[in-house]
């Protein structure tokens, strides 16, 4: 076994592992969120932010609801799917895909069992409420910026 194989191997590990935690952590904290703020509920943390509850039927920011969730989760694992395959060929970069996919994953996991994405970070300055999003959408979001940091600064 070469050096490289060693490497690459070792990325796919780390790679998975971190969609697993990622997925567990995200799925814990939409259960929390339904347990403790369903339906109703606010918790203020911060003067800036605040965990309520939020069924989002759309895409982000509740966008297009009226596409329903089957083709939500189809679209879904089509890019979920493409993500993996461009992964597999990069595995150097494991920490940008992997972010992405467990994110992807959490929201599925969320469109198949409840139908909708449960969200319940709240973000907000005075009046200004950012949409509500969940973990998976951070997720999403970092993978995103690192992604676009390593592509536009070749």
């Amino acid at each position: 076994m070469y050096a490289s194989d060693v490497i690459m191997s070792s990325n796919l590990l780390k790679g998975l592992i971190l969609v697993i935690f990622l997925l567990i952590f995200d799925q814990v904290t939409k259960y929390l969120a339904i347990k403790f703020l369903a339906p109703d509920g606010i918790v203020r943390l911060l003067p800036f932010l605040n965990l309520v509850y939020v069924e989002n039927t759309g895409t982000a920011f509740g966008l297009f609801k009226f596409l329903g969730s089957g083709f939500f989760i189809f679209i879904s694992l089509l890019i979920t799917a493409c993500l993996f395959f461009m992964y597999l060929k990069d595995l150097d970069n494991w920490f940008i895909y992997s972010p992405i996919i467990a994110g992807a994953l959490g929201n599925i996991t969320d469109r198949v069992v409840h139908g909708y994405v449960i969200d319940f970070i709240d973000l907000h300055l005075k009046n200004f409420h950012w949409p509500a999003f969940n973990i998976a959408d951070l997720s999403i979001s970092i993978g995103l910026i690192f992604f676009l940091y390593r592509n536009l600064k070749k």
